[in-house]
């Protein structure tokens, strides 16, 4: 019997809830933590980036539109398909990310359970943080707080699966609706992932995956005219590695449209890249803070009557 040849794995984009290759037909290549060959990613242009945020920008009315028990329901489904597909996820972010099998199963573990925790989030963020405000009237005064719209998300570059999974979910929890650039050195996990959002129930456009270079791609969502926010987690550099982007000029090109910025942590006020670290994405966030910083409160009056 002839030798099987192996079934090579394509790794394209996530768009609108499909797999398209970039618009550009061109790749690079990925490696491993020692440096050897694993795949070839999509590099993502321009129009793939814009094709991105359309999608994003016609999925946001209806899934801002759900009612927040249903998106408890579809970020608890993606945890469910997670859970059915652990090893390959082990697998990937041990080879993205050079950790042992156990300590790969552990992120999985992880990512899985935040996933769950945001999940949970997502019809108490109102009862946490909404208000019946006292006012000088007969009216009712209530305060209560909805998603800002489209989020460009620079996943962190360090934490292929972990760190993905923590920027990506608070999003969707609020409401909103998002455009990743996935690590550039480590993108592959995040292509599985967009396999389990196709898989699961998140509807088509809430998430949208590229994968690229950074400081390509980044400058043309900071810009883009039709993203409401930008979290820059992603900014901060490998490990022991130069900066590849300068998050003051991106968050400079995301003030020129008056989108909403989140910073890379420790980045201060100075606007110097090489201030930004990657945090320790397995400690769990501290109360929904991610969650609110891409939404925005409403104010209604409305009369008390008789």
């Amino acid at each position: 019997m002839a030798a099987r040849l192996d079934v090579r794995k394509t790794y394209k984009l996530y768009v609108g809830g499909k797999f398209p290759r970039s618009e550009s037909g061109r790749s690079y290549e990925v490696t491993d933590a020692k440096g050897r060959f694993v795949a070839n990613a999509a590099k993502a242009s321009r129009k793939d980036a814009r094709d991105a945020v359309l999608a994003a920008r016609a999925a946001f009315a209806g899934w801002s539109g759900a009612t927040a028990y249903n998106r408890g329901q579809v970020l608890y489904r993606v945890a469910e398909v997670m859970e059915g597909r652990h090893a390959q996820f082990a697998e990937e972010v041990a080879r993205a990310e050079g950790l042992t099998a156990a300590k790969a199963r552990a992120v999985v573990d992880a990512a899985i359970d935040r996933w769950v925790w945001y999940a949970g989030w997502t019809d108490k963020v109102a009862q946490v943080v909404g208000a019946a405000n006292p006012v000088a009237g007969p009216y009712f005064n209530l305060s209560v707080p909805e998603p800002t719209g489209v989020v460009a998300v620079l996943a962190p570059q360090a934490s292929s699966l972990l760190g993905l999974v923590s920027v990506v979910a608070p999003v969707v929890a609020g409401g909103s609706t998002c455009v990743v650039l996935a690590s550039e050195r480590r993108p592959l996990p995040a292509v599985v992932l967009g396999e389990v959002l196709a898989t699961s129930d998140v509807p088509g456009g809430v998430v949208n995956l590229l994968t690229g270079v950074t400081a390509e791609t980044a400058p043309w969502l900071a810009s883009h005219e039709d993203v409401d926010a930008l979290d820059l987690a992603g900014a901060a550099p490998l490990p022991g590695e130069d900066p590849t982007v300068d998050w003051g000029a991106l968050e400079a090109a995301a003030a020129a449209t008056l989108t909403r910025v989140v910073r890379p942590a420790g980045s201060g006020a100075s606007g110097e890249a090489d201030g930004a670290v990657e945090p320790d994405w397995t400690v769990l966030p501290d109360g929904p803070r991610r969650v609110l910083a891409f939404m925005e409160t409403k104010t209604v009056w409305h009369p008390k009557g008789r």
